[in-house]
């Protein structure tokens, strides 16, 4: 079950010749694999391209109906593999995953790609997750291309150009006979427009014909002595072939301006930017027409010498627009203009930030510098300084920034995970802190309050084995963490296979909420749901005990805070030889909320009796310790002041965001705090019995209320 649904959005996929589509970035690209007679299609889904995944598998039959094989792989390197089918036919196949890591990940079957090259066309869609948004390390996809010779393609963030640059980059691929990849930033990828729409075409070569026709020829397999010639084929055929096509077909953009002492040279990508930086300078109009000349690079690898020195030549000085480090570009455009002899200036990283996000409000800042320096004439008066601050220097800012607190990522409300680091720290408290390796997905936010554990994470499921120089004899075990995700994308062999043929004694925790849920909930191998077009249903258990483990525990309900503490402790205390595996299951609340609301609502709508469960706090019990906050950190709770004048501290509370999934309780429960917690059933579409059980309750509390307070000795 994926974040959202896009059945209803997938209809557009079937416009035609002439037709306007009107959608999302990821809609486009989809729309434009079909047009150009896409043969297959395999991903691994992460932001900012998880929906892209979503999408062709909404629009499976739509796939089908063309002929389109498409594969939610098990991991980016999976994927990547698959592209080896354009190796030896005339058969375009595209990939898509989440940049850097899956670069990664992928990189072995990339690099044995590149360096044999493809006949068919070939495309790596990556999204690059660079920026304040991102939620991986700080890296370009940049470097790989460069490292394995792959030809780079950033358009514009508009969707004629994003269309245009995957119908031309497989055909640029075929031309050069190498692989090419697509990078779309999170902006590309959910921005809207329009654009006039091709009829989808049918593979003209399929993979059945492949299958029935097969071809081999050892030139495009890597091995000596054929591998020392692939390098000398990208030099002496496939690179020229690549820049005649790039130039042939303008792929790149100049936009001509008045200025003409100055331009500036950008990737594709950040054409939005640069534009409304210039709007806020005066310098461009709403339409996009700029002042200042601009050459766009909507391939950034490679570079085009002519073009580069053409667009250069007579100007005083060009600024670089390169969002990241290290400044690649900057550097080849160096080595391009110093060979030509052409001595314009050329600024980039001394003018605009090293490193960070090119936001409009920085780039603001970095033509304002830029200008001042070379075109002051240009720039209104209020503007011509020669350190313009920038507006996050501004002194207003920076009081906001001090007063408003920082808000690191957490777990949703209901949030299954949350017990089990619950019952962690509980165990942390009795035993005492030990090493836990983390691992990628939604449980490394344990590492921030109220939780504070992991120490390492080194990536999607290599929780476990990150932990194994920790193999020795001490007293205290290594914990190791991974979710059902990253155990299937590799932690299964390079965590819990390596731990078992290692005979590792840590205890390894599998944090199982049935699906993928930190790249949008889609379903994998241990999903309980009905899939129709994939296998689910194969337990986490099976497969350990079938890599040759032997402690294993599997617990069915996250929430049961005590149960999960006391398999701790015993896995932490066992003497018996080889890694001590828990897998923990729950349902991810998200996902489980998508599911039941929709269901919940129409039983509403038809008068049907609904009983939902909330939580709330006794406030004439609650004591104001709040270690159930300090367990717990669940969003919607809270504090409030008491109305009891003899309580100083504030009391716990629990808001309308509470999903009953009853974490609060049971850490009360575990951790023997206060009986303050308790249950309230809420009832739509009452029953008779209902409203009468109801009257019932409220004259006995009524009575014993009374009751007490003619008991009570009265206040003088």
């Amino acid at each position: 079950m994926a974040e959202r649904s896009f059945v209803r959005e997938v209809e557009d996929l079937k416009l035609g010749d002439g037709d306007e589509f009107h959608g999302e970035g990821i809609l486009a690209i989809t729309k434009a694999l079909l047009q150009s007679g896409v043969g297959y299609v395999a991903g691994y889904q992460g932001a900012p391209i998880s929906h892209l995944m979503d999408v062709l598998a909404d629009a499976q039959d739509i796939l089908e109906n063309l002929g389109v094989r498409f594969e939610a792989s098990a991991s980016e390197a999976s994927a990547a593999s698959a592209l080896s089918a354009s190796v030896m036919y005339p058969i375009r196949g595209a990939v898509a995953f989440k940049a850097t890591v899956g670069t990664n990940v992928a990189s072995d079957a990339l690099a044995n790609l590149a360096s044999g090259g493809v006949t068919g066309g070939a495309m790596i869609i990556v999204g690059e997750d660079y920026g304040e948004g991102s939620s991986i390390m700080q890296e370009r996809s940049h470097a790989f291309a460069m490292k394995s010779q792959i030809w780079l393609l950033d358009p514009r963030p508009n969707l004629p150009s994003i269309v245009d640059a995957v119908e031309k980059g497989f055909e640029l691929s075929e031309a050069s006979n190498t692989p090419v990849m697509l990078e779309v930033r999170i902006r590309c990828c959910h921005l809207h427009g329009t654009f006039k729409t091709k009829a989808n075409k049918r593979p003209p070569f399929t993979l059945q014909q492949a299958l029935e026709n097969p071809k081999r020829d050892t030139s495009r397999i890597v091995l000596p002595p054929a591998s020392y010639l692939h390098e000398r084929e990208k030099i002496e055929k496939r690179w020229p072939a690549a820049v005649k096509f790039i130039t042939d077909n303008s792929l790149n953009e100049v936009f001509a301006g008045d200025l003409l002492r100055v331009g500036i040279i950008m990737q594709g990508g950040m054409y939005n930017g640069v534009i409304r930086a210039l709007q806020n300078l005066g310098l461009a109009d709403i339409w996009g027409n700029s002042r200042v000349p601009l050459y766009v690079l909507n391939v950034t690898y490679p570079l085009i010498d002519d073009e580069v020195v053409s667009f250069a030549t007579g100007k005083d000085a060009v600024l670089v627009v390169e969002e990241g480090q290290p400044e690649f570009i900057e550097h080849a455009l160096n080595t391009i203009l110093r060979r030509a002899n052409v001595q314009t200036k050329l600024a980039g990283k001394d003018t605009l930030p090293m490193a960070g996000e090119y936001t409009a409000a920085v780039l603001s800042g970095g033509l304002c510098k830029f200008l001042t320096k070379y075109s002051a004439e240009a720039l209104p008066d209020h503007l011509r300084a020669p350190n313009q601050p920038s507006v996050l220097e501004d002194e207003s800012v920076k009081a906001l920034a001090a007063v408003v607190p920082q808000r690191p990522p957490s777990f949703c409300t209901g949030c299954p995970e949350r017990p089990i680091f619950s019952a962690m720290k509980l165990v942390e408290r009795e035993l005492g802190p030990h090493h836990v390796s983390a691992d990628i997905g939604c449980h490394l936010f344990s590492i921030n309050a109220p939780f504070n554990i992991g120490a390492t994470t080194m990536g999607y499921g290599l929780g476990a084995s990150s932990a194994a120089a920790f193999n020795v004899k001490a007293n205290k075990k290594p914990i190791s963490i991974m979710g059902d995700g990253g155990f299937w994308h590799n932690g299964l062999t390079s965590g819990i296979g390596n731990a078992v043929f290692n005979k590792s004694n840590g205890v390894i925790l599998i944090v199982d909420n049935f699906y993928s849920a930190a790249t949008g909930g889609q379903d994998i191998l241990s999903s309980r749901a009905n899939n129709r077009s994939r296998s689910t249903k194969h337990r986490i258990t099976r497969a350990v005990e079938g890599v040759g483990a032997t402690w294993v525990r599997q617990l069915d309900h996250t929430y049961d805070v005590a149960k999960m503490r006391t398999t701790l402790k015993e896995a932490l205390a066992s003497s018996e030889p080889g890694p001590k595996i828990i897998v923990a299951s729950s349902e991810c609340m998200l996902n489980k909320q998508r599911r039941e609301k929709p269901v919940i609502a129409k039983a509403v709508k038809d008068g049907k009796r609904v009983v939902r469960q909330r939580f709330g706090i006794d406030e004439d019990i609650c004591t104001g310790d709040h270690a159930c906050i300090r367990l717990s950190g669940c969003p919607s709770l809270s504090v409030k002041p008491s109305d009891d004048p003899l309580k100083d501290d504030p009391v716990a509370a629990i808001d309308q965001s509470c999903v009953g999934c009853g974490n609060c309780g049971e850490v009360a429960e575990a951790a023997v705090l206060c009986p303050s917690f308790y249950r309230a059933d809420i009832i739509q579409n009452p029953t008779a019995r209902d409203r009468w059980i109801a009257r019932l309750q409220a004259r006995v509390i009524g009575w014993l209320q009374v009751r007490r307070e003619r008991s009570s000795p009265a206040l003088s």
